[in-house]
Protein backbone atom coordinates (compact mmCIF):
# COMPACT_ATOMS: atom_id res chain seq x y z
CA UNK A 1 0.00 0.00 0.00
CA UNK A 2 1.26 3.34 -0.48
CA UNK A 3 2.09 6.68 1.51
CA UNK A 4 -1.12 8.82 1.35
CA UNK A 5 -2.63 11.61 2.19
CA UNK A 6 -4.34 11.78 5.96
CA UNK A 7 -8.24 11.73 4.52
CA UNK A 8 -10.36 15.02 4.78
CA UNK A 9 -13.89 13.25 3.83
CA UNK A 10 -15.54 9.67 4.56
CA UNK A 11 -17.88 7.38 4.31
CA UNK A 12 -19.44 5.00 6.71
CA UNK A 13 -21.39 2.01 4.40
CA UNK A 14 -23.17 -0.24 6.91
CA UNK A 15 -24.82 -3.83 6.15
CA UNK A 16 -26.94 -5.80 8.52
CA UNK A 17 -28.15 -5.75 12.34
CA UNK A 18 -29.31 -2.80 14.06
CA UNK A 19 -26.28 -2.92 15.90
CA UNK A 20 -23.87 -2.36 12.57
CA UNK A 21 -26.31 0.95 12.45
CA UNK A 22 -25.12 1.82 16.05
CA UNK A 23 -21.59 1.26 15.36
CA UNK A 24 -21.51 2.86 12.27
CA UNK A 25 -23.09 5.75 13.66
CA UNK A 26 -20.17 5.74 16.26
CA UNK A 27 -17.61 5.64 13.94
CA UNK A 28 -18.84 8.38 12.00
CA UNK A 29 -19.11 10.70 15.02
CA UNK A 30 -15.10 9.28 15.48
CA UNK A 31 -14.00 10.18 12.61
CA UNK A 32 -15.81 13.70 12.77
CA UNK A 33 -13.98 14.22 16.00
CA UNK A 34 -10.95 13.69 14.24
CA UNK A 35 -11.81 16.58 11.86
CA UNK A 36 -12.75 14.80 9.07
CA UNK A 37 -16.13 16.00 7.39
CA UNK A 38 -18.69 13.09 6.02
CA UNK A 39 -18.33 13.72 2.05
CA UNK A 40 -20.99 15.44 0.42
CA UNK A 41 -24.00 13.00 -1.23
CA UNK A 42 -23.00 12.23 -4.73
CA UNK A 43 -19.41 12.77 -4.34
CA UNK A 44 -16.06 10.15 -3.60
CA UNK A 45 -14.44 10.18 0.32
CA UNK A 46 -10.93 10.20 0.75
CA UNK A 47 -11.71 7.41 3.41
CA UNK A 48 -14.49 4.45 2.69
CA UNK A 49 -15.17 2.21 6.07
CA UNK A 50 -17.09 -0.77 5.05
CA UNK A 51 -18.91 -2.18 8.04
CA UNK A 52 -19.66 -5.52 7.75
CA UNK A 53 -22.06 -8.36 8.74
CA UNK A 54 -21.58 -11.68 8.68
CA UNK A 55 -24.71 -13.57 9.69
CA UNK A 56 -25.43 -14.20 6.38
CA UNK A 57 -23.60 -16.52 3.27
CA UNK A 58 -21.78 -14.38 0.89
CA UNK A 59 -21.03 -11.88 3.16
CA UNK A 60 -17.25 -11.91 2.54
CA UNK A 61 -17.76 -12.14 -1.33
CA UNK A 62 -20.00 -8.48 -0.84
CA UNK A 63 -17.16 -7.12 0.57
CA UNK A 64 -14.44 -7.64 -2.07
CA UNK A 65 -17.22 -7.42 -4.32
CA UNK A 66 -17.63 -3.44 -2.83
CA UNK A 67 -13.77 -3.07 -2.30
CA UNK A 68 -13.04 -3.85 -5.82
CA UNK A 69 -15.82 -1.08 -7.20
CA UNK A 70 -14.28 1.32 -4.90
CA UNK A 71 -11.10 0.53 -6.93
CA UNK A 72 -12.38 0.93 -9.88
CA UNK A 73 -14.26 3.72 -10.03
CA UNK A 74 -11.39 5.70 -7.95
CA UNK A 75 -9.01 5.03 -11.13
CA UNK A 76 -5.31 6.06 -10.11
CA UNK A 77 -6.44 7.76 -6.69
CA UNK A 78 -8.51 5.37 -5.09
CA UNK A 79 -9.97 6.18 -1.53
CA UNK A 80 -8.45 4.91 1.12
CA UNK A 81 -10.75 1.54 2.31
CA UNK A 82 -11.16 0.41 5.66
CA UNK A 83 -13.52 -2.73 6.47
CA UNK A 84 -15.09 -3.15 10.19
CA UNK A 85 -17.69 -5.36 11.45
CA UNK A 86 -18.04 -9.03 11.67
CA UNK A 87 -16.42 -10.11 8.57
CA UNK A 88 -13.69 -8.15 9.56
CA UNK A 89 -13.49 -9.96 12.69
CA UNK A 90 -13.96 -13.48 11.34
CA UNK A 91 -11.28 -12.60 7.99
CA UNK A 92 -9.30 -10.41 9.23
CA UNK A 93 -6.14 -11.59 7.87
CA UNK A 94 -7.76 -12.72 4.73
CA UNK A 95 -8.84 -9.91 3.85
CA UNK A 96 -5.48 -8.42 4.20
CA UNK A 97 -3.85 -11.08 2.00
CA UNK A 98 -6.80 -11.18 -0.62
CA UNK A 99 -7.40 -7.51 -0.51
CA UNK A 100 -3.72 -4.84 -1.12
CA UNK A 101 -6.25 -1.99 -1.62
CA UNK A 102 -7.42 -2.32 2.10
CA UNK A 103 -5.62 -0.06 4.61
CA UNK A 104 -7.27 -1.46 7.78
CA UNK A 105 -9.23 -4.10 9.16
CA UNK A 106 -10.63 -3.68 12.78
CA UNK A 107 -13.02 -5.43 14.40
CA UNK A 108 -16.80 -4.83 16.12
CA UNK A 109 -14.58 -4.29 19.52
CA UNK A 110 -11.79 -2.12 18.57
CA UNK A 111 -13.02 0.76 15.61
CA UNK A 112 -12.32 3.07 18.83
CA UNK A 113 -8.68 2.62 17.86
CA UNK A 114 -9.32 3.82 13.86
CA UNK A 115 -7.87 7.26 14.62
CA UNK A 116 -4.34 5.74 14.84
CA UNK A 117 -4.94 3.27 11.76
CA UNK A 118 -5.99 5.55 9.65
CA UNK A 119 -2.52 7.50 10.44
CA UNK A 120 -0.48 4.60 9.54
CA UNK A 121 -2.50 4.19 6.46
CA UNK A 122 -1.62 7.55 5.57
CA UNK A 123 1.84 6.51 6.02
CA UNK A 124 1.55 3.64 3.49
CA UNK A 125 1.37 1.06 6.54
CA UNK A 126 -1.11 -1.61 7.08
CA UNK A 127 -3.25 -2.83 10.15
CA UNK A 128 -5.10 -5.25 12.08
CA UNK A 129 -6.99 -4.64 14.82
CA UNK A 130 -9.60 -7.64 15.92
CA UNK A 131 -8.73 -7.28 19.78
CA UNK A 132 -12.31 -7.33 21.67
CA UNK A 133 -11.90 -5.40 24.75
CA UNK A 134 -15.35 -3.62 24.33
CA UNK A 135 -15.74 -1.83 27.89
CA UNK A 136 -12.47 0.38 26.15
CA UNK A 137 -14.47 0.88 23.02
CA UNK A 138 -16.94 2.47 24.82
CA UNK A 139 -14.78 4.33 27.02
CA UNK A 140 -12.54 6.05 24.29
CA UNK A 141 -15.80 6.92 22.09
CA UNK A 142 -16.73 10.51 21.66
CA UNK A 143 -19.79 11.92 23.32
CA UNK A 144 -23.08 12.26 21.48
CA UNK A 145 -24.21 15.67 19.83
CA UNK A 146 -26.68 15.47 17.15
CA UNK A 147 -29.58 13.11 16.54
CA UNK A 148 -32.13 11.54 14.50
CA UNK A 149 -35.45 11.74 16.37
CA UNK A 150 -35.37 8.04 16.86
CA UNK A 151 -32.04 6.83 18.31
CA UNK A 152 -29.53 3.50 19.04
CA UNK A 153 -28.23 2.82 22.30
CA UNK A 154 -26.32 -0.35 22.70
CA UNK A 155 -26.61 -1.72 25.95
CA UNK A 156 -25.00 -4.95 25.79
CA UNK A 157 -23.00 -6.84 23.25
CA UNK A 158 -22.35 -10.40 22.47
CA UNK A 159 -23.69 -14.11 23.04
CA UNK A 160 -23.12 -16.53 25.59
CA UNK A 161 -26.03 -18.98 24.39
CA UNK A 162 -24.17 -20.87 21.08
CA UNK A 163 -26.94 -21.66 19.20
CA UNK A 164 -25.52 -23.86 16.37
CA UNK A 165 -26.07 -21.89 13.33
CA UNK A 166 -25.00 -18.64 14.78
CA UNK A 167 -21.15 -16.72 14.34
CA UNK A 168 -22.44 -14.59 16.72
CA UNK A 169 -20.25 -15.63 19.87
CA UNK A 170 -17.12 -15.78 17.87
CA UNK A 171 -17.42 -11.84 16.15
CA UNK A 172 -18.72 -10.13 18.95
CA UNK A 173 -17.32 -11.86 22.30
CA UNK A 174 -18.87 -12.99 25.23
CA UNK A 175 -21.82 -11.12 26.77
CA UNK A 176 -20.73 -7.62 28.39
CA UNK A 177 -22.94 -5.31 29.88
CA UNK A 178 -22.05 -1.42 29.62
CA UNK A 179 -22.29 0.15 33.20
CA UNK A 180 -25.55 1.62 34.42
CA UNK A 181 -24.28 4.82 34.56
CA UNK A 182 -22.78 5.25 31.23
CA UNK A 183 -25.99 4.41 29.49
CA UNK A 184 -28.04 7.08 31.61
CA UNK A 185 -25.76 9.60 30.65
CA UNK A 186 -25.36 8.60 26.91
CA UNK A 187 -29.28 8.34 26.63
CA UNK A 188 -29.34 11.91 28.01
CA UNK A 189 -26.98 13.17 25.63
CA UNK A 190 -28.86 11.73 22.87
CA UNK A 191 -32.21 13.31 24.55
CA UNK A 192 -30.41 16.79 24.69
CA UNK A 193 -28.98 16.16 21.18
CA UNK A 194 -32.43 15.88 19.96
CA UNK A 195 -34.01 12.33 20.50
CA UNK A 196 -37.35 11.64 21.29
CA UNK A 197 -37.33 8.03 21.24
CA UNK A 198 -34.24 5.47 22.41
CA UNK A 199 -34.17 2.41 20.94
CA UNK A 200 -31.91 -0.34 23.61
CA UNK A 201 -29.68 -2.24 21.31
CA UNK A 202 -28.00 -5.78 22.33
CA UNK A 203 -27.32 -9.35 21.04
CA UNK A 204 -29.52 -10.49 23.98
CA UNK A 205 -30.43 -7.19 25.28
CA UNK A 206 -32.35 -8.49 27.95
CA UNK A 207 -29.26 -10.43 29.08
CA UNK A 208 -28.24 -6.76 30.57
CA UNK A 209 -27.54 -6.81 34.27
CA UNK A 210 -25.62 -3.59 36.26
CA UNK A 211 -25.50 -1.29 39.33
CA UNK A 212 -28.14 0.84 39.65
CA UNK A 213 -26.75 4.68 41.39
CA UNK A 214 -28.03 3.11 44.57
CA UNK A 215 -25.38 0.16 43.75
CA UNK A 216 -28.46 -2.66 43.54
CA UNK A 217 -28.33 -4.99 41.43
CA UNK A 218 -30.59 -4.27 38.34
CA UNK A 219 -32.02 -5.88 35.19
CA UNK A 220 -33.08 -4.55 31.73
CA UNK A 221 -36.65 -3.38 33.43
CA UNK A 222 -34.67 -1.14 36.21
CA UNK A 223 -32.81 0.73 33.27
CA UNK A 224 -35.98 1.30 31.66
CA UNK A 225 -37.65 2.32 34.53
CA UNK A 226 -35.06 4.83 35.18
CA UNK A 227 -34.45 5.92 31.55
CA UNK A 228 -37.77 6.87 31.47
CA UNK A 229 -37.70 9.56 34.18
CA UNK A 230 -35.62 11.07 31.44
CA UNK A 231 -38.25 13.97 30.86
CA UNK A 232 -37.67 14.67 26.93
CA UNK A 233 -37.67 11.00 26.13
CA UNK A 234 -40.67 9.96 25.52
CA UNK A 235 -40.63 6.74 24.18
CA UNK A 236 -38.42 3.94 24.74
CA UNK A 237 -38.14 0.06 22.72
CA UNK A 238 -35.26 -2.76 23.22
CA UNK A 239 -34.39 -5.57 20.93
CA UNK A 240 -32.85 -8.36 20.21
CA UNK A 241 -34.20 -10.43 23.07
CA UNK A 242 -33.84 -13.90 23.84
CA UNK A 243 -36.64 -16.25 24.96
CA UNK A 244 -34.06 -17.49 27.97
CA UNK A 245 -33.36 -14.19 29.68
CA UNK A 246 -36.71 -12.72 30.00
CA UNK A 247 -37.74 -11.82 33.56
CA UNK A 248 -40.97 -10.61 35.34
CA UNK A 249 -39.78 -7.15 36.04
CA UNK A 250 -39.43 -7.36 32.54
CA UNK A 251 -42.91 -8.26 31.64
CA UNK A 252 -44.35 -6.52 34.26
CA UNK A 253 -42.36 -3.15 32.99
CA UNK A 254 -44.43 -3.24 29.86
CA UNK A 255 -47.97 -2.77 31.44
CA UNK A 256 -45.95 -0.34 34.11
CA UNK A 257 -44.32 2.03 31.87
CA UNK A 258 -45.73 4.14 29.82
CA UNK A 259 -43.25 5.25 27.74
CA UNK A 260 -42.12 1.62 26.94
CA UNK A 261 -43.63 1.22 23.73
CA UNK A 262 -45.97 -2.06 23.12
CA UNK A 263 -43.93 -3.91 20.44
CA UNK A 264 -41.44 -7.26 21.27
CA UNK A 265 -38.75 -8.66 19.25
CA UNK A 266 -39.12 -12.20 20.34
CA UNK A 267 -37.23 -14.56 17.83
CA UNK A 268 -38.05 -18.21 17.97
CA UNK A 269 -36.21 -19.18 14.90
CA UNK A 270 -38.17 -22.31 14.41
CA UNK A 271 -42.25 -24.18 15.67
CA UNK A 272 -40.19 -27.93 16.13
CA UNK A 273 -39.26 -28.60 19.31
CA UNK A 274 -36.14 -30.89 18.23
CA UNK A 275 -35.30 -28.44 15.52
CA UNK A 276 -34.44 -25.92 18.20
CA UNK A 277 -32.67 -28.96 20.50
CA UNK A 278 -30.78 -29.28 17.14
CA UNK A 279 -30.45 -25.30 17.26
CA UNK A 280 -29.33 -25.28 21.07
CA UNK A 281 -32.12 -22.96 21.53
CA UNK A 282 -32.88 -24.18 25.24
CA UNK A 283 -36.61 -23.40 24.95
CA UNK A 284 -39.83 -24.93 23.56
CA UNK A 285 -42.68 -23.63 20.80
CA UNK A 286 -44.63 -24.50 23.89
CA UNK A 287 -42.58 -22.33 26.27
CA UNK A 288 -42.10 -19.70 23.94
CA UNK A 289 -46.16 -19.42 23.08
CA UNK A 290 -47.06 -19.48 27.16
CA UNK A 291 -44.12 -16.66 27.37
CA UNK A 292 -45.97 -14.37 24.75
CA UNK A 293 -49.31 -15.30 27.27
CA UNK A 294 -47.36 -13.39 29.64
CA UNK A 295 -46.46 -10.17 27.98
CA UNK A 296 -49.63 -10.16 26.12
CA UNK A 297 -51.40 -10.29 30.17
CA UNK A 298 -49.26 -7.27 30.99
CA UNK A 299 -50.05 -5.53 28.05
CA UNK A 300 -52.90 -6.42 25.76
CA UNK A 301 -52.28 -4.32 22.74
CA UNK A 302 -48.45 -5.89 22.42
CA UNK A 303 -47.51 -6.34 18.86
CA UNK A 304 -45.13 -9.17 18.63
CA UNK A 305 -42.18 -9.59 16.17
CA UNK A 306 -40.09 -12.41 15.65
CA UNK A 307 -37.17 -14.41 13.60
CA UNK A 308 -37.07 -17.95 11.43
CA UNK A 309 -34.60 -20.02 10.10
CA UNK A 310 -36.23 -22.24 7.51
CA UNK A 311 -34.11 -25.60 6.08
CA UNK A 312 -31.73 -26.14 9.32
CA UNK A 313 -30.11 -29.12 9.10
CA UNK A 314 -32.80 -32.00 9.22
CA UNK A 315 -35.79 -29.81 8.87
CA UNK A 316 -38.97 -32.21 7.68
CA UNK A 317 -41.81 -30.93 5.61
CA UNK A 318 -43.83 -31.91 9.49
CA UNK A 319 -41.65 -29.71 11.38
CA UNK A 320 -41.45 -26.84 8.71
CA UNK A 321 -45.22 -27.52 9.32
CA UNK A 322 -45.26 -27.12 12.93
CA UNK A 323 -43.43 -23.47 12.31
CA UNK A 324 -46.43 -22.84 10.15
CA UNK A 325 -49.13 -23.40 12.88
CA UNK A 326 -46.81 -21.33 15.17
CA UNK A 327 -46.74 -18.51 13.13
CA UNK A 328 -50.34 -18.51 12.70
CA UNK A 329 -51.33 -18.95 16.19
CA UNK A 330 -48.98 -16.08 17.17
CA UNK A 331 -50.12 -13.74 14.65
CA UNK A 332 -47.46 -12.00 14.29
CA UNK A 333 -47.45 -8.10 13.42
CA UNK A 334 -44.00 -8.19 11.82
CA UNK A 335 -41.11 -10.98 11.33
CA UNK A 336 -38.19 -10.96 9.70
CA UNK A 337 -37.10 -14.68 7.80
CA UNK A 338 -34.39 -16.58 6.35
CA UNK A 339 -32.60 -19.64 4.42
CA UNK A 340 -30.78 -21.06 6.68
CA UNK A 341 -26.94 -20.53 6.16
CA UNK A 342 -23.82 -22.45 6.97
CA UNK A 343 -21.72 -20.20 8.57
CA UNK A 344 -17.79 -21.62 8.49
CA UNK A 345 -16.85 -22.67 12.07
CA UNK A 346 -20.41 -23.17 13.67
CA UNK A 347 -21.67 -26.88 14.86
CA UNK A 348 -24.45 -26.97 12.11
CA UNK A 349 -22.56 -26.61 9.37
CA UNK A 350 -21.15 -30.02 9.43
CA UNK A 351 -24.56 -31.55 10.93
CA UNK A 352 -26.01 -33.46 8.28
CA UNK A 353 -29.57 -33.47 6.67
CA UNK A 354 -28.50 -30.21 5.26
CA UNK A 355 -31.84 -29.44 3.26
CA UNK A 356 -31.69 -28.71 -1.19
CA UNK A 357 -31.82 -24.96 -1.88
CA UNK A 358 -34.77 -25.95 -3.69
CA UNK A 359 -36.69 -27.63 -1.11
CA UNK A 360 -35.55 -24.14 1.06
CA UNK A 361 -36.80 -21.74 -0.99
CA UNK A 362 -40.44 -22.83 -1.42
CA UNK A 363 -40.46 -22.78 2.11
CA UNK A 364 -39.09 -19.64 2.39
CA UNK A 365 -41.90 -18.14 0.40
CA UNK A 366 -44.91 -20.30 2.31
CA UNK A 367 -43.48 -18.83 5.28
CA UNK A 368 -43.08 -15.58 3.99
CA UNK A 369 -46.70 -15.79 3.04
CA UNK A 370 -48.19 -16.59 6.22
CA UNK A 371 -46.14 -13.82 8.27
CA UNK A 372 -47.72 -10.94 5.46
CA UNK A 373 -50.97 -12.48 6.03
CA UNK A 374 -50.33 -11.72 9.77
CA UNK A 375 -48.88 -8.40 9.24
CA UNK A 376 -51.73 -7.60 7.49
CA UNK A 377 -54.32 -8.77 9.71
CA UNK A 378 -52.45 -6.76 12.42
CA UNK A 379 -52.67 -3.66 10.29
CA UNK A 380 -56.31 -4.21 9.54
CA UNK A 381 -57.00 -4.62 13.23
CA UNK A 382 -55.50 -1.39 14.11
CA UNK A 383 -57.69 0.82 11.40
CA UNK A 384 -60.03 2.86 14.03
CA UNK A 385 -57.29 3.35 16.77
CA UNK A 386 -56.10 6.62 17.50
CA UNK A 387 -52.38 6.82 18.50
CA UNK A 388 -49.37 9.06 18.32
CA UNK A 389 -46.91 8.88 15.27
CA UNK A 390 -43.65 9.75 15.79
CA UNK A 391 -42.61 11.35 12.47
CA UNK A 392 -39.10 10.43 11.05
CA UNK A 393 -39.47 11.66 7.47
CA UNK A 394 -41.17 13.41 4.70
CA UNK A 395 -43.34 11.11 2.71
CA UNK A 396 -43.32 10.81 -1.40
CA UNK A 397 -46.41 13.40 -2.25
CA UNK A 398 -46.35 17.12 -1.52
CA UNK A 399 -47.64 17.60 2.49
CA UNK A 400 -46.85 14.28 3.24
CA UNK A 401 -45.12 13.06 6.18
CA UNK A 402 -43.98 9.31 7.71
CA UNK A 403 -43.70 8.02 11.18
CA UNK A 404 -43.96 4.95 13.34
CA UNK A 405 -46.99 4.24 15.40
CA UNK A 406 -46.37 2.93 19.28
CA UNK A 407 -46.47 -0.34 17.71
CA UNK A 408 -43.79 0.20 15.21
CA UNK A 409 -46.01 0.27 11.96
CA UNK A 410 -45.11 2.44 9.48
CA UNK A 411 -47.86 5.68 9.12
CA UNK A 412 -47.78 8.20 6.58
CA UNK A 413 -50.22 10.88 6.30
CA UNK A 414 -50.83 14.84 5.30
CA UNK A 415 -51.06 17.80 7.51
CA UNK A 416 -48.69 20.59 8.71
CA UNK A 417 -45.82 18.69 10.94
CA UNK A 418 -42.05 18.37 10.84
CA UNK A 419 -39.09 16.07 11.53
CA UNK A 420 -39.41 14.98 15.30
CA UNK A 421 -43.14 15.81 15.91
CA UNK A 422 -45.06 13.17 17.97
CA UNK A 423 -48.70 13.63 16.16
CA UNK A 424 -51.92 12.66 17.19
CA UNK A 425 -53.44 10.47 14.55
CA UNK A 426 -56.63 8.09 13.47
CA UNK A 427 -55.32 5.03 11.33
CA UNK A 428 -57.69 5.20 8.79
CA UNK A 429 -57.02 2.55 5.96
CA UNK A 430 -54.46 -0.14 6.40
CA UNK A 431 -51.99 -1.85 3.91
CA UNK A 432 -49.93 -4.70 4.30
CA UNK A 433 -46.42 -2.94 5.27
CA UNK A 434 -47.83 0.56 6.05
CA UNK A 435 -51.37 2.32 7.69
CA UNK A 436 -52.56 6.00 6.17
CA UNK A 437 -53.63 8.08 9.04
CA UNK A 438 -55.90 11.29 9.61
CA UNK A 439 -54.11 13.98 10.93
CA UNK A 440 -56.13 14.58 14.49
CA UNK A 441 -53.71 17.79 16.32
CA UNK A 442 -51.34 19.55 15.93
CA UNK A 443 -47.19 18.20 17.57
CA UNK A 444 -47.09 18.58 21.09
CA UNK A 445 -44.16 17.72 23.27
Amino acid sequence: MRQTAFPKTFRVKSFGCQMNVYDGERMAELLADQGIAPAPEGEDADLVVLNTCHIREKAAEKVYSDIGRLVKAGGDKPPMIAVAGCVAQAEGEEIMTRAPAVGMVVGPQAYHRLPEMIARAARGERATDTDMPADAKFAALPARRRSAPSAFLTVQEGCDKFCTYCVVPYTRGAEISRPFGDLVSEAEKLVEAGAREITLLGQNVNAWQGEDDAGCSAGLDGLIRTLARIPDLQRIRYTTSHPNDVTDGLIAAHGEVDKLMPYLHLPVQSGSDRVLKAMNRSHTAESYLKLLDRFRAARPDIAISGDFIVGFPGETEAEFEDTLRLVDAVGYAHAFSFKYSPRPGTPAAGMDGQVPREVMDERLQRLQAAIARGQLAFNQASVGKRCTVLVDRRGKLPGQWLGKSPWLQSVFFKGEAAIGDLVEVELAEAGPNSLAGRLLQPAHA
